[in-house]
């Protein structure tokens, strides 16, 4: 483990040099406004949810991506997708503690892995440029999705990598999300089709690739036991700082430590309480205040 001061991974978070990364374990804290029940987000969790709370087999049971692949195999894909709007669309959620103290925070590029919206709704009232994964589509060798919001609602069409403004915060989501329309990267297939995109560098825009160069990360609520998410992670932060980053694992198996070492990560001896209660106070930024008026309970 590596002793790191929090409040250096603040600074670096608001200057911009450290970028957030976020994973499941950031929606933790969140729970259905109604049920009660935490919101879906890990593997074992989503795939309990699109089955009606009953497990499958133990070989689907494996990762969420060879679950829902057999759904869509026998229902169509979009009984995936239908599963995933209601979830992340339709059904009200507390906020996530992560999700505020990034609000206040606001830094300028956020990767999120989850599919839910609350990463959006703390930018609610900022102008921003919202990237998300697509996979198999025709007409474009791009795997990706680009749309801006203006601090009121996002371009009812996607805007090329040449309109994208620079100085304005990137949200990335390469898994996808429901707003403002709903776009996913869930079955095997999906993954198949985007990492290998992703790996010949047609699933990230250039203006991201050259920003990200020689930035550092923070992993916030990621697992890296599964290949799948180790294998996209690693083409996103290609071109890393040294350390490439930090994180949040305190209690790692030896094959995440094994990873973590491999691509330069450094495994820090705190979780996600202690860095949020370090958090700066009296920071918020004006634009954001009120951002999330109308969400959670």
């Amino acid at each position: 483990m590596t002793e790191v001061d929090p409040q250096m991974l603040i600074e670096g978070i608001q200057t911009g040099s450290i970028v957030p990364y976020l994973g499941p374990g950031a929606l933790a804290d969140v729970i259905d406004c109604d049920s009660g029940q935490p919101i879906p987000a890990d593997s074992d969790s989503l795939i309990l949810a699109m089955n009606n709370g009953k497990p499958m087999s133990p070989r689907l049971m494996y990762e969420f991506p060879r679950a829902a692949m057999d759904v869509e195999l026998k229902r169509g894909r979009g009984a995936v997708h239908r599963f995933l709007d209601q979830t992340y669309s339709q059904t009200q959620w507390t906020r996530s503690a992560v999700h505020d103290w990034l609000q206040r925070l606001a830094p300028p590029y956020v990767i999120d892995i989850n599919r839910d919206t609350q990463l959006q709704q703390s930018y609610a009232d900022r102008p921003h440029t919202l990237i998300r994964g697509i996979s198999r589509v025709a007409g474009t060798d791009f795997r990706f999705r680009i749309h801006s919001y203006d601090g009121s609602r996002y371009s009812e069409e996607e805007i090329p990598q040449s309109e994208v403004d620079p100085s304005l915060p990137i949200l990335f989501k390469p898994m996808g999300s429901p707003l403002p329309d709903p776009t996913y990267i869930a079955s095997d297939a999906d993954f198949v089709d985007y990492i290998s995109e992703l790996m010949g560098g047609f699933a990230i825009p250039d203006f991201v690739k050259t920003y990200r160069k020689g930035k550092q990360y923070l992993f916030i609520g990621v697992r890296m036991t599964r290949d799948t998410e180790r294998m996209v992670l690693s083409d996103i932060i290609y071109g890393a700082g040294t350390p490439a980053g930090w994180n949040l694992l305190p209690e790692a198996t030896e094959k995440e430590r094994r990873f973590c070492d491999r691509i330069g990560l450094q495994l820090l001896d705190f979780d996600i309480p202690e860095l949020l209660a370090a958090a700066p106070r009296g920071k918020t930024t004006p634009s954001m205040v009120g951002a999330t008026q109308d969400v959670g309970c």
